[in-house]
């Protein structure tokens, strides 16, 4: 998909990735997340009106790859404003259709489609199954272990993780002594290049990550142990640069909840089976959990995991991310103050 090859899925339409296409290719019809057909206001047709349904939709005239990435992009919402008139189409293969747009997430690119495109190359066939079985947590493996002195505890140790088809490769720091009797302080981080490594101010990625080792190392201080799980889930699962896409929307205005909307992604796209994978092969079964979501805790929960404590994690705000703090807070349910 990052090479803009089309996907023949099952016995659905071909399918051509809009943002990487290239060449000629034109369509009759678009494949869109239900999400990007808010912002395009399609929620007032019965075909588009399902939440989480995914949206075909018609043009008044067919549309070429500058156009159908115009409906795409919302970083072209200002620059082509009047988009349409469209109209929603049914769609009888909608498994097939989520399938594709959750291969989009995966890979990092707009979730957008031309159907039955005219042009197109050679497609990549895959049945709408495959994606189960790409995303089975299940195949998820330990790779390698090894020491690893760290400014918060020179005597860590790190485990690495990874799938078979999966390039991205997860890994947990322990710190302290596994012991089997006492649930470990545990967090969920999920990678955040800004706030990890360059120490944006626009989220508080980097340090909460900074604060987690820290209480690990004081817990491990008292006889205890922690285990910072590093998820390679950037952008909560959408990918570095429909994260990047998702910040300039927050500059024109656009809270995060809102800029995910309009790039036609959800707002919350974490794999938490994997993070509850990674701890049973570490052979943990109970946590306490670092977090302000009470989301999570049910997601791991709901993944297998005891969580026998939630054990806050709310550090300051400062002036460029007080906005993004409060949205957790009123809109994501985060306990924050």
């Amino acid at each position: 998909m990052r090479h803009g090859w089309p996907l023949a899925i099952g016995g659905a339409p071909l399918l051509q990735p809009v943002e990487t296409g290239f060449g000629s290719i034109g369509a009759e019809l678009m494949l869109i997340s239900s999400s990007r057909a808010v912002t395009l206001k399609l929620v007032n047709q019965r075909a588009a009106a399902e939440p989480g349904q995914p949206v075909v939709i018609a043009g008044a005239e067919p549309f070429d790859l500058p156009a159908a990435l115009a409906v795409t992009d919302p970083a072209l919402d200002l620059s082509h404003p009047f988009k349409g008139p469209f109209e929603a189409r049914p769609c009888d293969w909608r498994g097939e259709a989520a399938a594709a747009l959750e291969l989009a997430r995966i890979a990092g690119i707009l979730p957008a489609f031309l159907v039955s495109p005219q042009g197109a190359g050679e497609p990549v066939s895959l049945e709408a199954g495959d994606l189960a079985a790409f995303l089975d947590p299940a195949r998820l493996a330990i790779a390698s272990r090894a020491r690893l002195p760290v400014s918060a505890a020179d005597t860590a140790q790190i485990v690495a993780f990874r799938s078979p088809d999966d390039t991205r490769e997860h890994v947990a720091l322990i710190i302290g002594s596994q012991q089997s009797g006492r649930p470990p302080l545990v967090r969920l981080h999920s990678e955040c290049l800004t706030g990890d490594v360059l120490g944006s101010l626009k989220c508080d990625c980097g340090p909460q990550l900074d604060a987690a080792l820290a209480a690990m190392a004081d817990e491990a201080t008292g006889g205890g142990w922690g285990v910072l799980l590093y998820l390679r889930q950037e952008g909560r699962g959408i990918g570095l640069i429909n994260k990047l896409r998702a910040y300039r929307l927050q500059d024109q205005g656009f809270d995060t909840v809102d800029a995910n909307t309009r790039l036609g992604l959800p707002d919350e796209a974490r794999d938490f089976p994997v993070a509850a994978r990674m701890l049973a092969l570490l052979g943990v079964r109970a946590v306490r959990l670092m977090t302000n979501n009470p989301a999570k805790v049910a997601a791991m929960e709901g993944s297998g995991v005891t969580v026998a404590k939630r054990v806050p994690h709310a550090l300051p705000d400062n002036p460029h991310n007080v906005r993004y703090l409060a949205t957790k807070r009123d809109r994501a349910g985060h306990l924050l103050p």
